[in-house]
């Protein structure tokens, strides 16, 4: 530990042991990514994703957590994040965002991705291309320099490239409203426990933030509104929607700092596509 805020630090052990939780939450995201289709309900989904998580031997990191009800979150068009499973059935042009946790041996894995499904409307499509762009962004920014090894300095450089992206999108896709970057919500540290400091921020603040260290793991995860980032929470006291009722979508992965560089726990190549594209190479996992 170190700081005011008690970072975890994890040995590179504790890291391994953190890709597999993350490889099997892509497993499940992949699984339930494919099984979301016009007529299928959340709940299905639900079920879709536990028994990945369950043939993995791992355990979910949702279920259980604070009273959640359920393995996964499924939040549809105006809901942000933390949408409940249920007999809601999919229907077509549907943004429908999924967020996953699971745990193997104490340690967790956390990522999130957006679906649209068939006969959508290309903002929509255009509303989750950025997200995932916005969140990619982040990402690199973390390794710092492009084409140099290693880490960056501050953590504040995850937010001033989510908000670069999206301001680099611009409104042309979403009708000539610009998009907006929910600030209620936030990445996070990510370890043996699902939430830890430090609050990953997804816009630019005059802040740098902490130093990055080899050690930490981080989720960085954008929402990004069609409309406003003002948000409000349902009387399930879990599902949080846009107040202006605009859609949403959220992209997530957790991400490994250590002395080689960077590593993208839940992708299973590690990030190295879309962060080549980047100007950022991978350090695997020793």
């Amino acid at each position: 530990m170190f700081g005011r805020e008690k970072i975890e630090l994890k040995t590179p052990e504790q890291v391994l042991l953190m890709r597999r939780a993350g490889l099997v939450v892509a497993d499940a995201l992949a699984a339930t990514r494919a099984a979301a289709r016009p007529g299928v309900t959340t709940a299905d989904l639900d079920a879709v994703a536990a028994g990945v998580i369950a043939d993995a031997g791992a355990t979910p990191s949702f279920l259980g957590y604070h009273g959640y009800p359920a393995t996964i979150c499924v939040s549809v068009n105006d809901e942000v994040v933390h949408g409940i499973p249920g007999d809601r059935v999919l229907e077509p042009g549907d943004v429908v965002s999924i967020d996953c946790g699971a745990v193997v041996e104490g340690w967790h894995g956390d990522s999130a991705l957006t679906v649209v499904l068939p006969e959508a409307d290309p903002a929509d499509v255009a509303l989750a291309a950025v997200t995932e762009r916005a969140m990619w962004d982040g990402i690199a920014a973390l390794a710092g320099t492009p084409g140099v090894p290693g880490i960056a300095e501050r953590l504040g450089v995850v937010g001033d490239a989510v908000e670069d992206a999206v301001e680099a999108f611009g409104s042309a896709a979403n009708d000539g409203v610009p998009f907006g970057i929910v600030q209620d919500y936030v990445g996070h540290g990510i370890g043996s426990a699902m939430h830890q400091p430090p609050d990953v921020l997804n816009y630019r603040t005059r802040e740098r933030g902490l130093r990055l260290r080899p050690g930490m793991c981080l989720a960085v995860e954008p929402m990004i509104t069609r409309g406003e980032q003002a948000t409000e929470v349902l009387e399930d006291d879990w599902t949080v929607v846009t107040a202006d009722g605009s859609r949403a979508a959220h992209w997530e992965h957790s991400v490994a700092l250590h002395e080689g560089g960077i590593w993208v726990l839940t992708a299973v190549d590690g990030g190295a596509a879309e962060l080549a594209a980047r100007g950022v190479t991978v350090a695997p996992l020793a």
